[in-house]
């Protein structure tokens, strides 16, 4: 897969622009399932320049961090909250234990079979309490993006319930069960779109993707068991949709964070997630750079 230049091969200088000439900024955060924690550091790295979004978009995990940011969650908390659930063996044991059926005439009415997981209820056990229930609540106007599985098409939304939105924008197929969303069949989001930044191209002057699909690797010799490819030929496809929306319109900063063989599921990883991907807060921060510098000169 072809890298971006490291940033911490040119270190970024500061521009001081003069008030209100700094540009516009919005964000889409990518699908990628565990590999979606770095886009903690895209978060993080905002922050600290002070650079707040004025729209944000996102697909499966991305949307879910994405919902963060646009609560008002800075990348600090974001993390904190990760590391100390999703990263945490015996915060991920009990959170689970108690989505568990209370009766066995629940258990036998609802029934757990791998791959049937009520994503909603798994969502409300994790994310933290700062994400409010409805999209109107949200401090910074928020796309998820969702696939509608039989009208084969992408499904932005943006007002309303924000869990549902969440749930079938995160329903990853073979994990996780379809989400009816405006009577509709939603599946992960980034089916259709693995890193959402057209529908934010109209609103700001610099538009930033994050890609946290990744790809197989290996040495080219080991043979993939059957999740590893399944899992695997969806990074492929993704990546495939990925190459052509970057010829046919690219995003004014696009990244793509080292995230290794990183399964999707993998969220016990989160640490070494967040310690491989760590150099993209660098590559933001240059890119962010000479964007502003081509702003300037134009």
């Amino acid at each position: 897969m072809p890298q971006l230049q490291r940033a911490e091969q040119v270190q970024p200088k500061v521009i001081d622009l003069p008030q209100g000439g700094i540009p516009s900024f919005a964000v889409a955060f990518g699908a990628g399932g565990a590999r979606g924690l770095a886009h903690i550091h895209i978060i993080e790295t905002l922050d600290e320049l002070g650079i707040r979004p004025v729209a944000i978009a996102g697909s499966s995990i991305g949307a879910i961090m994405a919902a963060g940011m646009a609560a008002g969650m800075s990348g600090e908390a974001i993390r904190d909250h990760a590391l100390a659930t999703v990263g945490n063996k015996s915060a991920v044991v009990s959170r689970l234990w108690g989505l568990r059926p209370q009766t066995v005439r629940d258990a036998v009415a609802k029934g757990v079979r791998i791959g049937q997981f009520n994503l909603e209820r798994i969502l409300k056990a994790f994310l933290p309490a700062e994400l409010p229930d409805y999209f109107e609540d949200l401090s910074i106007p928020l796309k998820i993006i969702a696939t509608d599985y039989y009208g084969q098409s992408e499904l932005i939304v943006e007002e309303g319930a924000l869990f549902p939105a969440l749930a079938a924008s995160a329903a990853i197929p073979a994990v996780f069960m379809p989400v009816r969303l405006n009577g509709r069949v939603m599946i992960d989001g980034g089916i259709i779109n693995p890193v959402p930044y057209e529908p934010l191209m109209n609103l700001a002057d610099i538009v930033i993707g994050i890609d946290v699909i990744g790809a197989p690797e290996g040495d080219g010799m080991h043979i993939p068991n059957r999740m590893e490819s399944i899992f695997g030929s969806g990074q492929l496809m993704m990546q495939t949709a990925i190459s052509l929306k970057l010829k046919l319109q690219p995003p004014h900063i696009f990244l793509r964070p080292s995230v290794g063989r990183t399964g999707v599921m993998d969220f016990l990883k989160a640490k070494e997630v967040l310690a491989m991907s760590a150099t993209v807060k660098d590559e933001l921060k240059f890119e962010i750079d000479r964007q502003i510098e081509l702003k300037l000169k134009s």
